[in-house]
């Protein structure tokens, strides 16, 4: 990933040093144990702390892949010669993917870490602004159009929710992905032995493969790459809402803009959502992440590496990314500028046409048949909005709605009595 979009915390463990420092620790536990694996024909403690103090540098290696055409060898070649005589038992019964898929586990553990408390992080956040205006009254919209009053509280409180099962499912999916396998060219063993590898992995903290071929079976991180896509689709939603509602003709919530930013290089007025915009543009790239993780799940036989060069790409730039667009959309979720008086003004567009269900529920419960209360009201409520007259004001000239209590009908209180019911459990993710 580009360094625009990435935070240092995420960058530092997708590294070239990081990621062969992880194949380090693999072959080093390896080694560990192969004294339950060969007695005491193993490796003494001698060459194991050879092998523990064994070391490499990425220009090493680099230099070494021009000669093996291979970047697991050349590293093994560096490591092993670093450690002198005690070398000769890295990577000793181990395939590459041994290595590989094990590593990657361990950078995916720590990646998880950072990015599900991002997660977490942002949930807190929605949930703390959504409290902030429980009783925030604006309108409610469908295709785009008004509907009836809510709360904005309520709006972000369904954000908010979103974003706690995004975490969750990230949670879930990172933890299914914390496990490796030391099986061998095929799966079966045959250079080792599944005690062996349950030994390694239990030094790296990780649980066991049940069946691996030469490598862990790619739907796992097909389902990771899938819960990264489906966050920032969350983040998308989140993101598509206030680019709504900060256009000029709604203008009820805006990014936050800081002295000295410029919206535009040409129109010095301009406040441009452009936090929002680039939440939405980069969550594409996520779900275009995620269609590749799935073409990887097909691999043929025991093993190919159709999937290791898109890997080196996706998983490390779809774990960066996604971290920083959660902090991305934590800042703005603290920052954001809403606006209540317009929200308020913005409820009388329709000039009470809103009301239209409590109309047509009051003229039902007076004895009028659904159907003819549904073209009184439609008729009405549609000379409000055309003509710009008060909903209220035509029901009162209207012969046919002299007896309606118009002061219980257009009452917005109504609209939001159980708004702090809804906001209260918010309490269930906090």
């Amino acid at each position: 990933m580009i360094p625009r979009y990435t935070r240092p915390e995420l960058a530092r463990l997708w590294t070239d040093a990081a990621r062969m420092d992880a194949w380090r620790q693999v072959e080093v536990a390896a080694c560990e144990e192969l004294g339950g694996l060969l007695g005491a024909e193993g490796p003494g403690e001698a060459e194991l702390e050879a092998i523990r103090g064994a070391s490499f540098t990425v220009q090493e290696v680099e230099e070494r892949e021009r000669v093996t055409d291979h970047d697991v060898a050349a590293f093994v070649d560096v490591l092993a010669a670093s450690a002198g005589d005690a070398g000769r038992w890295i990577h000793f019964g181990l395939t590459s993917s041994d290595v590989l898929d094990t590593a990657l586990a361990l950078q995916l553990r720590a990646a998880g870490e950072l990015v599900v408390a991002g997660a977490h992080e942002l949930v807190a956040a929605l949930g703390a602004r959504a409290r902030e205006h429980s009783d925030t009254l604006c309108v409610g919209r469908t295709h785009g159009v008004h509907a009836e009053p809510t709360t904005f509280g309520i709006k972000l409180a369904g954000f908010a929710f979103e974003a706690h099962r995004n975490a969750v499912r990230l949670e879930r999916a990172f933890a299914q992905l914390a496990l490796g396998a030391l099986s061998g060219a095929v799966g079966t063993y045959a250079a080792t032995s599944p005690d062996y590898e349950a030994r390694v992995l239990a030094r790296l903290g990780l649980q066991r493969e049940d069946v691996s071929t030469q490598v862990v079976p790619r739907d796992r991180h097909a389902e990771l790459l899938g819960a990264i896509a489906l966050a920032g689709a969350g983040l998308e939603r989140f993101a598509t809402e206030v680019r709504h509602l900060q256009r000029t003709e709604v203008r009820e919530v805006q990014e936050p803009f800081r002295a000295g930013q410029k919206g535009s290089s040409a129109m010095p007025h301009k406040r441009n959502p452009i936090k929002s915009e680039q939440i939405s543009g980069l969550a594409r790239v996520l779900r275009g992440n995620a269609q590749a993780g799935l073409e990887n799940v097909a691999l043929w036989h025991e093993r190919d590496i159709s999937h290791s060069s898109v890997e080196r790409v996706i998983l490390p730039d779809s774990t960066i990314l996604l971290d920083y667009l959660q902090h991305r959309a934590i800042a703005l979720v603290h920052g954001m500028a809403v606006d209540v008086e317009r929200m308020r003004a913005n409820l009388e567009l329709t000039h009470g046409a809103l009301f239209s269900q409590r109309v047509l529920l009051a003229y039902v419960e007076s004895g009028m048949s659904r159907d003819e209360a549904y073209r009184v009201v439609q008729e009405l409520a549609q000379r409000a909005w055309d003509e710009g007259v008060a909903l209220r004001d035509l029901l009162a000239a209207d012969d046919r709605g002299r007896e309606l209590d118009l002061d219980e009908i257009f009452d917005y209180s109504h609209y939001v009595r159980h708004a702090g019911e809804i906001l209260a459990r918010l309490d269930e993710i906090a």
